[in-house]
């Protein structure tokens, strides 16, 4: 009866490879046009790198499965190896979604300063109900990362940035033991006996994914507020259904196959697989063209992609010049653009002083340091702002009358 099975197995695996192959393939070219544009539109509005490098990581996601998915299911041989590199990536891909949180935020410093805000916020509710002096050393223990995790302060992004880490070099050792083990052959793949090796990496992976995954979510839970212009919660979701289909579903078959639900054999599981991922992969690309769009990075004057302030202010200079009065001009003319689903605001002001001399700098730009390179010698500036014109994207202004004086040494 068994070797009628089995030949009844290999009878049907046969007939359906071929047709396998085919859905698979149409899926991984839909999958890969599409990621390949997505990135090529980050590429060319690249306005924004600390976010958009970690973006163009995740985005690559999709290729990378989708390649290594249909090799290995057109050459079962390849399947180890395949999924050892889909592995690591993975890995990576879950770091870089992490560091693309921070950067939304405004880069680790800011990070910080915000956690510490939220535990000071905690703290002093705490101490208006009449808590102890030992309090402060409570907040900050490890057990309120599962239950109050902004009282950690900064220390949440310490554990946040080791659950990260520690997955990365978890998964890039298990799939490096993974392939030794096979060379020796006692990894067996799928195969739940003590006497193999993969129950066991299996085991430490599933650990070392939750707490990776759990230290995005703790992190996320406090910061969501202030992720909102990035929509993270589809941004979330679909990074996570991308991890958690991959690893969850091979582990899935293989419990399948174990308990005789379906065919025990090696090819069987893998190609399963490797077919489901090139079918997920498709979906992501398209989610991830809407989720991950280039468009927010664009930076266009137009109301579709954004909200522009200009803000002008013209003014008369009285420059006190080696005992002399030297009249000037002077132009100052701000650009504001907020653009959704990014943590862009960006602010550029161009200011002219006499003769059309320019400097561009960011918002934080002062008069004097304006001044400074284009008149040397100078030891007073009498600023007198007359008129203010501010020019919004909704077509309203407004005028005021400014006085302002200021010494420039």
């Amino acid at each position: 009866m068994a070797p009628n099975h089995f030949s009844n197995f290999e009878g049907t695996y046969k007939d359906l490879r071929p047709p396998a192959a085919i859905i698979a393939g149409c899926s991984v070219f839909g999958a890969l046009v599409l990621s390949f544009l997505l990135i090529m539109q980050h590429l060319q509005s690249y306005n924004n790198p600390a976010e958009q490098k970690w973006i163009v990581a995740v985005i690559s996601m999709v290729p990378i499965y989708a390649t290594e998915s249909i090799i290995s299911l057109w050459n079962p041989r390849l399947s180890l190896a395949c999924d050892i590199l889909r592995n690591c990536y993975e890995a990576f891909a879950l770091y870089s979604f992490g560091r693309y949180l921070i950067a939304c935020l405004g880069g680790e410093g800011k990070v910080v300063e915000l956690l510490e805000d939220e535990y000071a916020e905690h703290l002093s509710k705490s101490l208006s109900d009449g808590l102890n002096e030992n309090h402060d050393m409570d907040d900050r223990s490890f057990c309120n990362f599962f239950w109050h995790p902004g009282k950690l302060g900064k220390d949440l992004l310490t554990i946040e940035r080791f659950g990260l880490v520690q997955y990365m070099i978890l998964k890039t050792v298990c799939a490096l033991l993974a392939f030794i083990l096979e060379l020796f052959g006692v990894y067996g793949d799928g195969e739940f006996k003590w006497y193999y090796g993969y129950p066991y990496i299996a085991v430490v992976m599933n650990f070392s994914q939750m707490w990776a995954l759990y230290c995005l979510v703790q992190f996320y839970n406090v910061t969501h507020e202030r992720l909102q212009p990035i929509q993270p919660l589809a941004k979330f979701i679909s990074f996570k259904a991308i991890v958690f289909a991959t690893w969850w579903q091979g582990v899935g078959i293989a419990v399948l196959c174990a308990f005789g639900v379906l065919p025990n054999e090696g090819k069987f599981q893998t190609g399963l697989q490797d077919f489901l991922i090139c079918i997920e992969m498709a979906v992501a690309a398209v989610a991830h063209v809407f989720v991950f769009s280039a468009k927010p990075y664009r930076f266009l004057p137009s109301a579709a992609y954004g909200k522009v302030r200009k803000e002008t202010k013209e003014g008369a200079l009285e420059i006190d010049d080696e005992n002399r009065q030297k009249a000037a001009l002077l132009k100052e003319t701000s650009t504001r653009v907020e653009s959704p689903r990014t943590s862009v605001t960006e602010s550029v002001q161009d200011i002219v002083v006499e003769g059309g001399q320019r400097v561009v700098k960011d918002v934080v730009l002062a008069i004097n340091q304006a001044i400074g390179p284009v008149e040397k010698g100078v030891t007073r500036i009498q600023q007198t702002f007359h008129h203010r014109t501010v020019v919004s994207s909704d077509d309203e202004e407004k005028e005021s009358d400014i006085q302002v004086e200021r010494d420039v040494t």
